[in-house]
């Protein structure tokens, strides 16, 4: 919420804005901790209601009946458990508990942090926040959090990680006095020892008796432990130094730090080490000296944040459950304009809450980075995102966006949505294209998940939805597609050409039609964009609600698969691309949909009548072509057009009218809303 910000005057984080908040606000605000309670109700639910042999499965080899907390032996005999001596000390009196009452209230426990976590982040936020952002940041701290695979993991595991996170935030913002902030750090570091890395941070910015208590706390409870259980002690910091070998292996993709990327780009012994030492050291200082910058330039949060992702980085293991230092540090303000604000925040929610195969292409040269995504994301956080300082100009008051004169609507009630006008810049490059991006991962996995994941569990729906679907079109005469489709058989260079457009066309000119419009008209461009997107997601609904096969897999239709190849009926998954999608996602056609996308942003558009025609004949061929290769029936391509004249709609409803309509009947002036809401006309 503080990225998006354009500044305001500083007041408490809760109580005042809460007393004299509109109507609206206050819905909003209630709407916004009715979806943190649904998140972590589902939550609950995923936990508790998977099997007992998949549901906290960490905290049942810990403390179960033969967890490692059981036996008599060293606890890291079998290197299941990867807490320190310090942390089986205190985790030892569970083992008495029962196993059902321990996983509800172990669930529950850890929900109650995650809002505790939110809360203390929310009121922590650097000054000055609007009243707005006082009011919604707690929760939507809340949901992020609970959307973020780090707390997503740690419930399912049965994990402790958000309890240092926890403490370090109440040390730094809660608790009264040096002394009481340095015990809840140090007893963080007990259970965590990268947390340590928070000492500098305390003593650079002046907290010299705080870094002191921290350091003394952490020394004596670790010397507790090591009285308590001395062979394990010696076992865990001689040994494995800090963690070092336990729980899973070291290049496992779960290990998300330095060391791990290295492992898994084959560097090993003596190379690797002093690599990761050398890499580590650089990453601490340069780091810890941004934090320090930040932290006395009253941004506290995002130095605590950054401080969070040098110990990602520089940790010889971090595990998924470990990476909450990440989200933090979205508090952090990047970009002199408002449209660059958003940039950083998004792309840390996406990296924090999305695997690293959705947000890149499944491509062998792109693996190093999908593998690494998050340990990235927290290096860059660390050492290269230019966050901008307090005493910045554009801190408070980044440079306006431009916005159209408003164009009357023919409805009193449009736009639905409370915006004061398209706006009339290009947005962030990098941001669109991590929304495409992410948004076609989406769009794979729920075109799959539609018959259950599999292709074999619809068929049988599928293929009766197409018997469906052949009768009406028999009933209203439309059933030529076994005839199209041996008539361009037989014609081999017509059969060819059909191929080829089905296959190629079908995304790049979409993408060539939003480049040109991200280049040359950017106000067209969003609002094109928005179309766009409110018609893939209405056809995924359509995908979800009515799993449909093409002509080409109707056993006994005669349709001939011009393009995949003769497909074997007797198998329960047929066809080379039955393993990478949902091949009975035809209803409506997005083929056919895209197309029509494209030929009426261009018959709009277009300065000239042959760029216009051109456009247009785009649909055309792609209808010819998905007829003539078997891929859909008539009836798919109705339904696409329907779903994308209801995307020109919602985008009219919800957004109001392009923004240069009424400018371009004028006679091309166009009106700029500057920052001060003067027009200005631009020819």
């Amino acid at each position: 919420m503080a990225n998006v910000e354009h500044g305001g005057p500083a007041g408490n984080a809760f109580a005042a804005g809460a007393r004299t908040a509109r109507p609206r606000l206050r819905a909003l605000r209630a709407g916004l901790w009715m979806l943190a309670a649904l998140l972590a109700a589902r939550q609950v639910t995923a936990v508790l209601g998977a099997p007992e042999a998949e549901r906290l499965t960490v905290l049942e080899t810990w403390v179960g009946p033969h967890g490692v907390l059981h036996v008599n032996g060293s606890l890291y005999d079998s290197t299941r458990f990867t807490g320190t001596p310090f942390g089986g000390l205190v985790l030892k009196p569970l083992t008495r508990a029962a196993e059902q009452a321990l996983g509800w209230g172990w669930t529950f426990g850890t929900l109650l942090l995650v809002v505790a976590l939110g809360l203390v982040a929310a009121r922590a936020l650097p000054q000055p926040v609007s009243r707005r952002t006082s009011l919604l940041a707690a929760p939507v701290a809340v949901s992020l959090l609970m959307l973020s695979l780090p707390v997503r993991n740690a419930l399912h595991l049965g994990q402790t990680s958000i309890i240092p996170v926890l403490l370090v935030l109440l040390g730094c913002f809660t608790v009264r006095g040096e002394r009481a902030s340095g015990v809840l750090i140090g007893l963080a570091a007990a259970l965590q020892p990268t947390v340590l890395l928070f000492t500098p941070l305390l003593w650079f910015t002046g907290r010299r008796r705080a870094a002191a208590s921290t350091g003394a706390t952490f020394a004596a409870l670790t010397a507790l432990a090591w009285a308590a259980m001395p062979h394990d002690s010696g076992t865990y910091w001689l040994r494995h130094p800090a963690g070092v070998g336990l729980g899973g292996a070291a290049d496992d993709l779960a290990n998300q730090s330095l060391h791990g990327a290295l492992l898994r780009l084959g560097l090993t012994g003596p190379l690797e080490i002093g690599l990761f030492l050398a890499l580590g050291a650089a990453v601490a200082v340069l780091g810890l000296r941004r934090a320090v910058f930040y932290a006395r330039d009253g941004q506290l949060l995002l130095a605590v944040a950054l401080t969070g992702c040098v110990a990602v980085a520089v940790s010889p293991t971090t595990w998924q459950h470990q990476l909450l230092w990440v989200l933090l540090a979205v508090v952090g303000r990047v970009g002199k304009k408002t449209s660059d604000r958003y940039m950083w925040p998004v792309a840390v929610v996406l990296v924090m809450t999305l695997p690293g195969t959705m947000m890149l292409p499944n491509m062998p040269a792109l693996y190093p980075v999908r593998d690494n995504v998050v340990l990235i994301a927290a290096l860059a956080a660390a050492t290269l995102v230019p966050f901008l300082s307090r005493t910045r100009e554009h801190y408070r008051a980044p440079v306006p966006t431009d916005y159209a004169a408003p164009v009357p609507a023919r409805w009193k009630r449009v736009p639905l949505l409370p915006v004061p006008g398209r706006v009339l810049t290009r947005p962030n490059l990098l941001l669109e294209l991590l929304l495409i991006r992410v948004g076609y991962s989406a769009y794979q996995q729920v075109r799959l998940a539609a018959t259950g994941g599999t292709n074999a569990g619809g068929r049988a729906t599928a293929e009766h939805h197409g018997d469906q679907i052949l009768a009406v079109e028999r009933f209203l005469r439309l059933d030529i597609e076994h005839w199209v489709n041996h008539a361009v058989f037989k014609i081999g260079f017509l059969r060819e050409f059909f191929d080829f457009y089905y296959e190629s066309f079908h995304f790049f000119v979409p993408l060539a039609v939003l480049a040109v419009l991200y280049v040359r008209r950017p106000a067209d461009y969003r609002w094109a964009r928005s179309a766009l997107g409110f018609a893939t997601l209405l056809a995924l609904v359509g995908f979800w609600l009515y799993p449909l096969a093409p002509p080409r897999l109707m056993p006994g239709l005669g349709i001939i698969d011009t393009v995949h190849g003769v497909q074997d009926f007797s198998k329960p998954d047929y066809g080379t691309l039955t393993a990478l999608t949902n091949q009975y996602a035809a209803m409506p056609s997005l083929h056919f949909g895209w197309s029509l996308w494209c030929g009426l942003v261009i018959a709009i558009l277009a300065p000239k009548w042959w760029m216009k025609a051109l456009g247009l004949l785009h649909p055309l061929f792609t209808v010819s072509a998905i007829v003539a290769t078997g891929n859909h029936w008539i009836l798919d391509a109705v339904g696409g057009a329907a779903v994308v004249a209801a995307g020109f709609g919602l985008t009219y409803l919800l957004q109001g009218p392009r923004a240069l309509e009424e400018a371009e009947r004028a006679g091309g002036c166009r009106e700029i809303v500057g920052p001060r809401g003067r027009g200005v006309c631009h020819r």
